[in-house]
């Protein structure tokens, strides 16, 4: 574990033991690792960075076949749709390109915390929620970035190594992304970064138990 030690993060507050443990969505030593660690400490909580919706996605991963494409459309959401799919490609071809599977390290978080009995708690933010706050806030032209944006990154999936998806883990590269977004399309970095920031760290915080192992995206 000494070679994480720099994704492990310990915190006491109000009488609670905070243990962080930041990853990378598609990797596999980082569900490995979240294995270890929830062993290791056996906590009352593990808070794990999913909403109801993203959780019955991974578990459930045709639910969006069973979508009302009329009422999408109707409701005017066919973009909000398409770029939702979009997100769940590009990780999925990735997921497939290292032989893992999209939100591993979610998944092995909620069956490690199961297997000790601890309580199991969903702290991020609805993810239609935050979808729908940044499609309300984005002008057409934005969209439309973001989708060829999306576009084309499902075309560099080739080019990702096993190396580049583990520096997705080291704090200086999810800075300069962030950075790069927020200059990009700022909106983005407010709604879905900063305010899920917010609510996360709240749920994390409020979470029950006394000590807590906290399974988020690096950063």
């Amino acid at each position: 574990m000494s070679n994480n030690s720099n994704m492990i993060h310990r915190l006491n507050l109000e009488n609670k033991e905070f243990i962080l443990l930041g990853t990378a969505h598609v990797s596999k030593q980082s569900a490995e690792l979240v294995k270890q660690v929830i062993e290791d400490e056996k906590p009352d909580t593990v808070c794990v960075e999913l909403c109801e919706s993203r959780y019955k996605a991974l578990r459930e991963k045709e639910m969006w076949q069973d979508t009302d494409i009329v009422k999408v459309i109707r409701e005017k959401k066919s973009f909000l749709l398409l770029t939702n799919l979009l997100l769940a490609s590009f990780q999925k071809r990735i997921a497939k390109k290292f032989d893992i599977k999209p939100g591993q390290e979610m998944i092995q978080a909620i069956e490690s915390g199961e297997a000790i009995e601890a309580k199991i708690h969903l702290a991020d933010r609805d993810i239609r929620i935050t979808l729908s706050r940044t499609w309300r806030t984005m002008g057409l032209w934005s969209k439309f970035k973001l989708f060829f944006q999306l576009v084309l990154s499902l075309g560099e999936v080739d080019d990702i190594s096993q190396e580049d998806i583990e520096k997705l883990k080291q704090k200086d590269v999810l800075e300069t992304l962030l950075a790069d977004v927020g200059k990009s399309l700022p909106v983005l970095k407010d709604i879905l970064i900063d305010e899920r920031d917010r609510y996360l760290a709240h749920k994390i915080k409020t979470a029950p138990g006394n000590k807590i192992v906290a399974v988020v995206g690096a950063g």
